[in-house]
């Protein structure tokens, strides 16, 4: 396998180098920095050996080797099975409140190939450009290793608009196992998530681009500034919002407040709403044109099913069904209930309509998301 040859293939774009440039530029005089990334599963490390090994980790070793610079600060803001639409919602907490000066985003195996993906990672770019710190954004496009499915068209479209650097990996590593000089499982255990060596070669195709970035002469026109251009899509979650149990005050009639503490990003069922019995409701009001609620779904069985209700009307209830069929363990899943072009004022009921007495079983209601 030619190593070069596979970087180079996966190069999508290398868009404008201005913010680049200057973080490097930065970099050379041991300025501290910090680096960020922000993704699914594959960014938070699953299945490296060690937090060390993952993709995420070796990229932030290479700014620390490369440019000779120990004062680097390193973020990984990569949560396990979610999408760029609950990564729009959190990357101000998780991550942008670090002020990072470079962030890592991936979400191209998670985020489906789509209209409302490519706007929820819409709303996820603008929302990183425009913050105070300016950060350089670098995007990559991880691919299912055995189907070579992701999101990647619709994503690039959105990095193309924005003139983000790009990369993918669909292009490059699941490239070689179509030619048969890599095989799947020499780099992935599962066909998604990458082993020690998947993880190597993923940030491999990250760095060379920077590398490249580095060696590429700009127009020097300045840094792109926090306005951006006009969105391509309706681009309604940009400024997405997260409410969990401590920034609203519901009507509880039966659910109770999760006091627990919660340790770190990824320990994600914390902060939310319990309930078990028969019957069990909560209500919340939001002014808002988006809406969706994150709940658990467990591997333990039988579990409880809930209805969501927008503004009573009944005939349109949503269920919530707190029964996961896959069996890797719990899933924060997150859906939708209202997906609109106008703000207003609406009202959500969720309530327990499935419950067995036999177990103790219970419905976990993580967070509502609005925008």
């Amino acid at each position: 396998m030619d190593r070069i040859s596979m970087a180079e293939r996966g190069v999508v774009s290398l868009g404008n180098l201005d913010r680049f440039h200057h973080v490097m530029e930065r970099a050379r005089k041991k300025e501290p920095l910090t680096i960020g990334f922000i993704g699914g599963s594959i960014t938070q490390g699953s299945l490296s050996s060690t937090p060390f090994t993952c993709y995420a980790y070796r990229v932030f070793e290479w700014w620390k080797t490369y440019f000779q610079n120990e004062n680097l600060t390193y973020v990984n803001a990569g949560i396990g099975a979610t999408t760029s639409q609950f990564g729009v919602a959190r990357v101000e907490s998780d991550l942008l409140s670090n002020a990072p000066d470079v962030v890592f985003a991936e979400f191209s195996v998670n985020d489906e190939d789509n209209d409302l993906f490519m706007e929820t990672y819409e709303g996820l770019i603008r929302t990183i450009l425009s913050s105070k710190s300016s950060p350089a954004l670098f995007l990559f496009h991880n691919v299912q290793y055995d189907t070579g499915n992701n999101a990647g068209r619709v994503h690039s479209r959105v990095g193309y608009h924005y003139q983000v650097p790009m990369v993918s990996i669909k292009d490059s590593i699941y490239e070689e196992l179509q030619k048969g000089t890599l095989l799947i499982e020499e780099i992935t255990p599962d066909n998604l998530h990458p082993n020690d060596y998947g993880h190597e070669l993923v940030a491999y195709v990250i760095t060379k681009e920077l590398e490249t970035i580095d060696n590429t002469e700009t127009s020097k026109n300045g840094i792109i500034g926090t306005k951006l251009p006009k969105p391509i899509t309706p681009n309604r979650f940009e400024g997405a919002i997260r409410y969990k149990n401590l920034e609203i005050t519901p009507l509880l009639k039966g659910f109770l407040k999760d006091n627990d503490e919660q340790y770190g990003i990824t320990d994600i069922f914390k902060g939310g709403y319990i309930a078990s019995k028969l019957g069990d409701s909560i209500e919340l009001k939001f002014d808002c044109k988006t809406l969706s609620v994150q709940y658990r779904k467990t591997i333990h069985k039988p579990a409880p099913i809930a209805k969501a209700v927008l503004d009573g009307k009944e005939e349109e209830a949503i269920l919530l069904d707190a029964n996961f069929n896959e069996n890797w363990g719990d899933c924060l899943y997150l859906q939708d209930i209202l997906v609109s072009d106008v703000k207003r004022i609406h009202t959500l009921t969720i309530t327990i309509i499935v419950a067995d007495k036999r177990h103790k079983s219970e419905f976990y209601l993580a967070s509502v998301i609005t925008s």
